[in-house]
């Protein structure tokens, strides 16, 4: 028989197999646009716009620098000419005043250029992981179900890290490299027009291959980035099941499959790395050779006396700094491809839009809250499934302060309805109420904001216990945390940890027993003070005396609220006000435990199974 989570999905949204994840991840990567340009680092101007002071500052000293390494040049040729060719002693020494003070407008220049732009680095790509990180989690759980969640992390790592080498250092050798080239191109124009046009003509031979290989060398980087993300997706899902893969031993072929995407990222980064080199040695080659064809004839200018020697040695000076600056624009060229790639990966999922999300005037729950839930006719497919429904006219109102319990066969659509009810899908067809609104028509923030959600297995974070109970509400005093632990009947064993709440719990709280998370996880959702409470097999995978005590916080914790309750254990749903039993989408029958056994139904049948006796 299929199990109610493969039905259903997971408690996250997710589909149940692995191999689907991986198929999801493939489709994913199918999608993506390959640019051949670097349009996508367009999306980078909005982050840098915000930080105009350092740009602007930048930019400036950028100019500044750029002119003084210019101005060095004409101050070596003012040692040249007027210090060694006329040999007195006064106009060396002014010569070289003059070089020494042009060297130290350099230093101060390029100094404050490199701060302002490294600055406005690190706080461009501070930015930009706050607003990827930001907005991947207003995205809904259907986002999730076709992108796995080691490749948003490689999106929030390793592509985000190839911005911050772009915008804190490749941004500003290639400005400055451009600068220099172009500056060092006019002033040569000006030293000697005749060794200037030879020049002219060489740079087109130069750049002609850089932008060619350059190419190939953006597309093998994406490659890398995509066998990389594999890789990264695949030990996120090892570690996040370990025990299950130690427990079937399979530690070895985990590590053989993970080692072999890390192989397989190695090698498309050693094909980028061959690429790279050959492209900077052919231009670099390209760029020295042609400086030497250029000395030989100015070599010769100044033996015909069309030149000085000073003249010559500036010249050369600028040839080689536009040389230089080409050599270097073919290596930064690769970083900004680099960048480009991994822009255009961030700009996907910045641009990603929630199919869940507010209307543009959403409508205001009533206040105070009553809690009372109205499901209308709804039909819901899951997305992929749109011929399964797992809801399929599903009918039901809930009172305020009603305790109701939802029961039935596994793949019945129970853990459906709170997923509806918390709005991470909308339905096909019907309607949700919530206080007489419709879900739809508000703010989905809201709505979750009246809900404390415990599930079977309901995730804590590492950090401390009281962080863990205040994650339900972040403005929740010492002593409302207290108050909920006590009522969650946790107090107790958090007060003997080492530190009391304040004792770190590890990551998960794997250093708590199964029955101290669930009571952990309950003190978080009763200080969050919801009038609605959601239970989702709260209590299932607990031992017996675990379960007595959870039941007891439980029971506590549904005074005074609207409770729907999921159970497969009927034992701990005989007091609910009201038993609604589910099968494949549909309510069946509804009523006490008495008046359902009486009937002889369904919920009849399930529970002679479980308590051991027929049906009257």
């Amino acid at each position: 028989m299929t199990d109610v989570n493969a039905g259903e999905q997971k408690a996250d949204g997710r589909p149940g197999a692995g191999a689907e994840l991986v198929q999801g991840m493939a489709e994913a990567k199918a999608r993506r646009p390959r640019r051949k340009d670097i349009r996508p680092l367009v999306h980078l101007l909005p982050f840098v716009k915000a930080h105009k002071g350092d740009g602007f500052a930048a930019a400036f000293f950028l100019l500044f620098s750029t002119g003084a390494t210019l101005g060095l040049t004409a101050a070596f040729k003012e040692v040249i000419d007027h210090g060694f060719a006329k040999g007195a002693g006064a106009e060396i020494n002014s010569a070289f005043l003059g070089l020494g003070a042009v060297a130290m407008v350099l230093a101060i220049a390029t100094a404050l250029r490199f701060f302002f732009i490294t600055r406005l680095g690190e706080r461009v790509v501070a930015d930009v992981r706050r607003a990827l990180y930001g907005h991947t989690l207003t995205l809904d759980q259907q986002y999730f179900l076709k992108t796995r969640t080691g490749e948003v992390l490689s999106r929030l790592t390793t592509d985000v890290s190839l911005i911050e080498q772009l915008v804190g250092a490749s941004a500003s050798i290639a400005l400055r490299n451009i600068l220099s080239l172009v500056g060092g191109l006019g002033y040569m124009a000006v030293v000697s027009p005749k060794l200037a046009g030879f020049i002219v003509l060489m740079v087109p031979v130069i750049l002609a291959p850089m932008f060619l290989v350059g190419r190939r060398v953006r597309k093998l980087t994406v490659t890398a980035q995509d066998k990389f993300a594999d890789a990264v997706g695949y030990a996120g899902e090892s570690l996040d099941a370990l025990e299950t893969v130690q427990a079937f031993g399979r530690e070895r072929a985990s590590a053989g499959r993970f080692g072999g995407a890390v192989d397989e990222a190695y090698k498309a980064s050693v094909r980028r790395i061959t690429t790279r080199a050959s492209m900077t040695a052919m231009v670099i080659t390209l760029a020295f050779g042609g400086v030497t064809l250029l000395l030989w004839s100015g070599a010769r200018l100044v033996l015909a006396g069309e030149m000085t020697g000073g003249t010559l040695a500036q010249f050369a000076m600028l040839a080689v700094m536009a040389a230089g600056s080409i050599g270097a624009l073919g290596e930064v060229w690769g970083d900004v491809q680099k960048a480009s790639g991994a822009m255009d990966r961030i700009a996907e999922l910045l641009n990603a839009k929630p199919d869940i999300a507010a209307p543009p005037a959403p409508k205001t729950l009533p206040v105070p809250a009553q809690g009372a839930i109205a499901f209308e006719n709804v039909v819901f497919a899951y997305p992929g499934r749109p011929d399964l429904p797992a809801l399929n006219g599903f009918d039901l109102s809930v009172k305020p302060g009603e305790t109701v319990a939802l029961v039935g066969p596994s793949g019945a659509g129970k853990s459906t309805v709170l997923r509806l009810l918390l709005r991470f899908y909308d339905p096909q067809s019907g309607g949700i109420r919530l206080d007489g609104v419709d879900l739809r028509d508000a703010s989905p923030e809201e709505v979750r904001a009246r809900m404390a959600l415990v599930a079977q297995d309901s995730p804590l974070f590492s950090g401390s216990a009281m962080d863990n109970i205040r994650f339900g509400r972040a403005d929740a005093t010492e002593t409302e945390i207290h108050a909920a632990a006590d009522a969650a009947q946790a107090a107790g064993f958090l007060s003997a940890l080492p530190q009391g709440f304040d004792t770190p719990v590890g990551e998960r709280a794997k250093t708590l027993s199964g029955g101290q998370r669930q009571r952990l996880a309950i003190a978080r959702a009763l200080v969050r003070q919801a009038p609605i409470l959601l239970l989702d097999e709260a209590t299932s995978a607990l031992d017996a005396e675990s379960e007595r005590l959870v039941q007891q916080a439980l029971t506590a914790a549904m005074e005074g609220r609207t409770t729907l309750v999921i159970a497969h254990r009927l034992a701990t749903v005989l007091k609910a006000d009201r038993i609604v039993v589910m099968e494949e989408g549909k309510v069946v029958e509804q009523g006490t435990h008495a008046e359902l056994f009486a009937k002889g139904g369904l919920y009849a049948r399930l529970a002679s199974l479980q308590f051991g006796f027929e049906a009257a």
